[in-house]
């Protein structure tokens, strides 16, 4: 039997229904005017009051930003390192994470605390760059991925979630004659995918986004990622104001091309995020059921 609903309730679905809509909208609304700008000729961009739809089109802006000849290199070592960092670090800190969850393990509080000032004291940039130079990573595609095999907040983040498991199942497989590496392999990995692919995400998008560690550690061409390619191609619209194009005739009147810092910084944010928006939601329901704890006895 339904029960009839009351004016307040009537009322307040409304105000609620209006109040997301208008944070659904403040949310798009800077991600839709970008992609309007990336589509939006540069010089008309510069008159300003581009909202919703571009006046003036073209595809000139992803022609400058993909027409980078090293766009397609950089690309393929962007995609390398982070499936390789992605793979590597949930796996490893998946498995530290499992170990420091085992109360047998004398020392995991010492290894716990050990693990947690890491993310408090760091040496600083210069004695990493010597470090990384000693060890003969400067240079080497392997600077991407080796110095984060394992993330500290990523090992705790799991552990917290293995110590939510029900400590039967554990018990069960050790009574059947389970190692702890069956165990881990067979039970705990399963349980822990909604967590584990929130890892993932995230140390894939730290990985994609990253530019820094190319400047700095792996300068060479050959090395460069998509994310300081694209970083230079601003830098250079930045500097030099307006890039000109091949030249068009218009009614005897010569014109030319251009592109803006602001209208490549919107096609580069448009190329930067695709891939990423194309993974979200194949990850997105892990989401949901990272608070359940998995299974419940």
């Amino acid at each position: 039997m339904s029960m009839k609903r009351t004016t307040f309730e009537k009322v307040f679905d409304v105000v609620n229904i209006i109040g997301m809509v208008i944070i659904i909208i403040v949310m798009l609304y800077p991600i839709w005017n970008t992609l309007v700008i990336s589509f939006n000729d540069a010089r008309d961009t510069m008159r300003g009051g581009i909202t919703l739809w571009p006046r003036v089109w073209t595809l000139f802006n992803y022609e400058s930003v993909l027409g980078n000849e090293h766009l397609i290199r950089a690309t393929f070592i962007s995609i390398a390192r982070t499936v390789l960092s992605v793979v590597f670090n949930v796996i490893l800190s998946a498995l530290l994470a499992y170990i420091l969850s085992r109360s047998e393990l004398i020392i995991r509080r010492f290894l716990t605390v050990f693990m947690v000032l890491t993310m408090y004291v760091g040496a600083g940039l210069i004695p990493i760059f010597f470090l990384f130079r000693d060890l003969g990573l400067y240079n080497n595609f392997w600077v991407y991925v080796l110095p984060g095999l394992v993330g500290p907040f990523n090992v705790i983040v799991i552990r917290t979630y293995i110590n939510r498991l029900p400590a039967s199942l554990i018990e069960a497989a050790k009574i059947d004659g389970a190692s702890e590496l069956k165990i881990f392999v067979a039970i705990i990995f399963p349980l822990c995918m909604p967590v584990l692919a929130t890892i993932a995400l995230w140390v894939g998008v730290g990985s994609w986004n990253s530019w820094f560690d190319s400047f700095i550690f792996a300068p060479a061409q050959h090395l460069s990622t998509l994310q300081y390619e694209l970083m230079k191609v601003l830098s250079s619209a930045f500097q030099f104001g307006a890039s000109q194009a091949p030249e068009y005739m218009v009614a005897g009147q010569e014109l030319r091309n251009i592109v803006t810092p602001n209208s490549i910084r919107a096609a580069m944010t448009v190329v930067a995020t695709v891939p990423i928006l194309l993974v979200y939601p194949f990850l997105q329901k892990y989401f949901v059921t990272i608070n359940i704890g998995g299974v419940k006895e």
